[in-house]
């Protein structure tokens, strides 16, 4: 092997691999004040015995490394043990700058099983037949804002990505990769339907992850349909330098009469909206729905296929919706007559 050669290894989901990352993850080090500690239990929308269940604001960190300390790992961890030996773990990863849904496991045994459900439903599954059908509905679904309109209202994204290293190894950038498959390409699918008209050149989409891959939705956004999502800097700098330099006509959708995007009356709050100059990243997790693994798990963490004795009435899916954040809310209502 020559020196600075790159190398792609294949992802383990072998059980020992993700137990072993589990128990690898860094201790909290930092200890939250009075102020931290409530206003993370603030950001908490669900818990039980095996998860907890956030909303995410935008431009908080997922993971601390120097000289972060104000990730959610290390806050959560520190902060909402609720008595538990150990903090909760996270299950999946949102970016810095976007918001919504976030799950974190609550005990090894809870952790270990949703992540799999997160890398793949198949190897979630179990001998219970109410848990693989639990597992068979897992779904997330993200709302967007992006530049422009994909020409097919609704579709399925199967583009591979891969990762390219720039700045001397210092950075990462998520591509679509090469056709020939060579270049360490990871599998990427992702369901999309847009969600009302084009509106100051801009336009609503759901986005259903298929695959969990880094940076999957951006770039799926920005270069298998397009249309690069409002605040994406990374994946969609010139556009967006058209988009605010060049403003393009608006049409009235019901009447076909030209028109002009303004702030309605009342709404003084614009900052990082659509309407600002440097609009925040409009991408959120709004929506989740995951197997209650509550039901199967008892507090030693044994598994019960059937559910434990004490839950037999409780639900086997567990959904969950967390509210935009306010630079979202704020283009939503400015656009939301046109929605569908």
């Amino acid at each position: 092997m020559e020196p600075g050669m790159r190398i792609h290894l294949p992802v383990s989901v072998a059980e020992g691999e993700i137990k072993k990352r589990y128990e690898t993850i860094p201790t909290a080090t930092l200890h939250p004040n009075k102020d931290e500690i409530e206003y993370l239990k603030r950001l908490v929308i669900h818990k039980d015995s095996s998860i907890l269940v956030l909303n995410k604001p935008p431009k908080v960190p997922m993971k601390g490394h120097l000289p972060v300390h104000n990730s959610m790992d290390v806050l959560a961890a520190a902060a909402l043990s609720y008595g538990n030996d150990e903090g909760p773990k996270l299950v999946h990863r949102l970016d810095r700058e976007s918001s919504g849904l976030l799950l974190m496991g609550r005990t090894k045994e809870s952790f270990t099983r949703l992540h799999w459900l997160f890398t793949s439903v198949n190897l979630a599954k179990t001998n219970s037949e109410a848990w693989n059908a639990a597992c068979e509905a897992y779904m997330q679904r993200y709302w967007a804002l992006v530049i422009g309109t994909p020409k097919e209202s609704e579709g399925i994204i199967s583009a591979p990505l891969s990762k390219v290293l720039l700045d001397d190894g210092k950075a990462e950038r998520v591509i679509l990769a090469h056709p020939s498959g060579i270049d360490g390409a990871q599998e990427a699918v992702t369901a999309y339907r847009v969600m009302g008209p084009t509106i100051s050149g801009c336009s609503w989409i759901e986005l259903r992850p298929l695959t969990g891959r880094k940076h999957q939705l951006r770039v799926h956004c920005a270069e298998a349909l397009g249309t690069p999502i409002v605040g994406d800097y990374k994946y969609g700098w010139f556009v967006h330098q058209r988009w605010k330099q060049n403003p393009q006509p608006d049409f009235e959708p019901f009447t076909g009469e030209p028109y002009k995007l303004r702030r309605p009356e009342g709404l003084a709050i614009q900052k990082g909206s659509v309407l600002s100059k440097v609009p925040l990243l409009h991408l959120h997790c709004r929506e989740m729905v995951i197997p209650n693994i509550a039901k199967f798990l008892s507090n030693t963490g044994e598994w019960h296929e059937n559910g434990t004795p004490w839950s037999k009435e409780k639900p086997n899916l567990l959904r969950f919706i967390a509210p935009m954040p306010a630079h979202m809310k704020i283009s939503w209502n400015i656009m939301s007559s046109y929605l569908v």
